[in-house]
């Protein structure tokens, strides 16, 4: 038991810091040589390390080592873009106080605040920041905590009320006991949240999607290749090398690098309009969002107390009651309501000149303050300003009054009342009612985000009638939940308005909606939204954010304002649909491929690409069709899905009509021209580029090919990689060469392919719904 008079000894407090440990967040960064282990540790790098392993077995160390480079390429991308839960940690931290004045052995003395222990006594004064959970055992303080609660105003704390450690001391003094340090403390349980915090990546679920779905089939196309070479007693030193060639056929190489590149590109166009992307997956993940969790205060209020009304009663305006409730407010400090009072007070004039004699600050003990005021006659009178009922009660006041009192705070406002008059007859002169207003750009921003398919819900730590206010003014409507905790079980997304939340429910709220099928949007901007911004598909920290709201988030808007969210938005459509693009061409081409090997070896007998040409179009057409991270798009009306089952039916269809195709050129090249094998596999290398190229632009438009102009990236890839290969071709450099004329007659006929896929495409999409 403590001694709350002379605190607890020296000895008691090293006791319990060895049994409870340290006022202190448990630090758990990751190795850095684990992080990059773990990206060479997935489905695609296990299929180019398999592929590696072969070509060295096979005895090509120049075709492995290429494969090498493209797998530490992909490697690289990803591990720069790690580490984040960390940053929030440090952040966190860096609220908490580094010192602390605490009683001990009966003497007051400064220790780091790690060494605090339940139990001890600490004096708390203004602009401290509290170490630790505590009860006022002593004095009174005003307490910010909305870093914690989300409230928006500071709350009076007294003898027996409980603060959390990270609240900032605005005003007071008084001494107070720990109840709890380090990882109990509820500032200590948000850091544990936001480390556990993680959203399901829709970028790895895709590529292991899409990987899983080639795998299943190319693998299955290749195991009827081999036993169909076995069957036609190929020698073993070819089958070899046409197994290599179908597994790297198999390998989508550059999807992960694809998904980073244009994520990159994206936040690029952010950074350019205010938004500052903190996470590259942040970025496409924006284009899934279908609900937008948004923080009241400083959110979508602007996190300041204001005058919102005034209510003079009868012989008295506006103006002069904010003159005399100005009067009766401290000048620079640091009360909330003293200071809106003062502005709202400075915007007008008082009719007469009032001199300030003596002021009394507002004592929590009796709930106002006080100001001695001489008039413009000479007269002094007193001017009270307060609790309504505090100040109805020493004042003449009318059942008026109290109506409006009544009225106001059912509206959500905080009512002041302010009186003056002699000593022994004051009157009630007038109701101020404050508020923490809308943002001007909210509404409009609830109201587009609904156009484009994202419904906005409001989380907030105050009170159901506050809430509604707000909501009411920003065009937020529906159903309201007003209960904390928030049950682990809840049909979260049939509510509109959430209310009285702490961090650990709004990190709750973002996990039910995810559970319920929804990409979640938080935004937030202080410390008790760290864990919800960190769970949510896109957290969003607002331009005032705190540091650890800003480390949490995966987006941070910095220009004030609330525009940045429909920017990043859009923007992530835009980021979906190239990536999309580049999906659904290398889910095409990937089984063409495939098919075009098994088609071949029945033609011709042989394989018809080798391990080396392989290799060599996966860097010119996978890395160069990289290009299409820039490419023209238009974002999508609705949120992004990814349908990965639709899009490998209408791949493998789009597949299908492709191989026709291929096999048409290579049936040409083999029984009417007559050419030999080792040309035949120069012309099966032009046939899968040429039409390559002719799927790329056909994938890239969720219409016809001609209803949009490509990137001039794009283009200027597409010409490299046509003109690689035709001089290579030309000039017999790592293939037999082949006649010009060949090669302008394939070029022409995938000119005419790309029309006919196109309205295959076109068809399919409408039926399978892939975008």
């Amino acid at each position: 038991m403590t001694d709350l008079s002379g605190g607890l000894t020296t000895s008691e407090a090293r006791a319990r810091l060895k049994t409870g440990g340290p006022n202190a967040v448990v630090d758990v960064a990751q190795h850095p040589v684990r992080r990059a282990v773990n990206k060479l540790w997935a489905p695609v790098p296990w299929m180019l390390e398999a592929a590696i392993l072969l070509q060295i077995g096979l005895g090509d160390y120049v075709a492995a080592a290429v494969v090498a480079l493209l797998l530490l390429f992909n490697a690289a991308l990803g591990f720069f873009q790690e580490g984040r839960a960390q940053a929030t940690l440090d952040a966190l931290k860096s609220r908490l106080a580094l010192i602390a004045a605490v009683r001990r052995d009966g003497q007051w003395t400064t220790v780091p605040a790690a060494e605090l222990v339940p139990g001890d006594v600490v004096k708390l004064s203004l602009g401290a920041v509290v170490a630790a959970d505590i009860r006022l055992i002593e004095g009174s303080i005003l307490i910010d905590q909305s870093m914690l609660t989300g409230e928006s105003l500071p709350a009076e704390a007294v003898c027996g009320t409980e603060a959390y450690a990270g609240a900032l001391v605005r005003r007071g003094e008084a001494t107070a006991e720990v109840t709890a340090t380090g990882a109990r403390t509820k500032f200590g349980r948000t850091a544990e949240l936001v480390r556990t915090a993680m959203a399901e990546s829709s970028q790895q679920k895709t590529v292991l999607d899409v990987v899983r779905n080639l795998v299943l089939f190319n693998g299955a196309v290749t195991i009827t290749l081999a036993t169909y070479a076995f069957w036609i007693a190929m020698p073993l030193s070819e089958i070899a090398p046409l197994v290599l060639v179908a597994v790297l056929s198999s390998i989508p190489v550059a999807l992960p690098s694809m998904f980073t590149l244009a994520a990159a590109v994206g936040a690029r166009a952010l950074s350019r309009r205010g938004v500052l992307p903190t996470s590259l997956s942040a970025v496409d993940e924006a284009a899934g969002i279908d609900i937008l969790c948004a923080d009241k205060t400083g959110t979508l209020t602007r996190n300041e107390l204001a005058v919102m009304s005034v209510c003079p009663m009868p012989t008295y305006d506006e103006a002069h009651v904010l003159a005399l409730a100005a009067l009766a407010s401290s000048d620079g400090g640091q009360d909330p309501v003293d200071v809106a009072v003062r502005n709202a007070a400075s915007r007008t004039s008082a009719p007469n000149k009032l001199e300030l004699v003596a002021f009394v600050p507002f004592d929590p003990a009796v709930k106002r303050s006080e100001a001695t005021v001489r008039q413009a006659d000479g007269a002094v009178i007193k001017v009270l300003k307060g609790a309504f009922a505090v100040i109805a009660g020493m004042s003449q006041s009318s059942t008026e009054a109290t109506t409006r009192v009544d009225e106001l705070q059912a509206k959500g406002f905080r009512v002041l009342a302010v009186a003056a008059g002699s000593a022994s007859s004051l009157k009630l002169i007038g109701l101020i009612a404050l508020s923490d207003p809308p943002r001007a750009d909210s509404a409009a921003l609830v109201a587009e985000l609904k156009g484009l398919g994202v419904r906005t819900i409001m989380v907030t730590g105050d009170a159901q009638a506050t809430a509604e206010v707000v909501a009411g003014l920003v065009g937020i409507k529906g159903k309201v939940w007003a209960k904390s905790p928030l049950p682990e079980e809840i049909s979260a997304g049939e509510f509109s308005i959430f209310t009285g939340v702490l961090p650990e429910d709004k990190y709750r709220l973002v996990k039910a909606l995810q559970k319920e099928g929804h990409a979640v949007g938080m935004c937030g901007d202080g410390a008790n939204d760290a864990p919800a911004l960190r769970q949510a598909q896109m957290g969003i920290a607002v331009f005032t954010a705190t540091d650890v709201a800003k480390s949490a988030a995966g987006i941070v808007l910095t220009e004030p304002g609330l525009g940045g969210i429909v920017t990043s938005i859009k923007e992530g459509r835009r980021t979906f649909q190239r990536i999309l693009t580049y999906t659904l061409r290398s889910i095409v081409h990937k089984v063409v491929q495939v098919l075009f090997l098994s088609a071949g070896l029945v033609i011709t007998g042989h394989a018809i690409l080798t391990p080396t040409l392989m290799v060599l179009m996966m860097v010119t057409g996978d890395f160069l069709s990289m290009s299409s991270s820039t490419d023209n798009v238009r974002p999508s009306p609705k949120p992004n899905k990814w349908r990965i089952r639709n899009l490998t039916i209408a791949g493998v269809i789009m597949g299908v009509v492709d191989l026709v195709f291929c096999v048409a050129c290579l049936a040409t090249g083999k029984f009417v021209v007559g050419l030999d094998t080792e040309t035949l596999r120069t012309l099966t290398v032009v046939t899968l580029v040429f039409s390559g190229q002719a799927l790329f632009y056909v994938a890239r438009e969720r219409e016809h090919l001609w209803s949009s102009l490509p990137g001039r990236w794009l283009v200027v890839s597409s010409i490299t990689d046509l003109s690689i290969i035709s001089v290579l071709a030309i000039n017999g450099f790592l293939m037999v060469a082949i006649p010009i004329g060949i090669i302008v007659g394939v070029f022409a006929a995938a000119i005419v392919f790309a029309f006919v896929l196109d309205a295959v495409k076109s068809v399919l999409f409408r039926r399978l719904a892939v975008v």
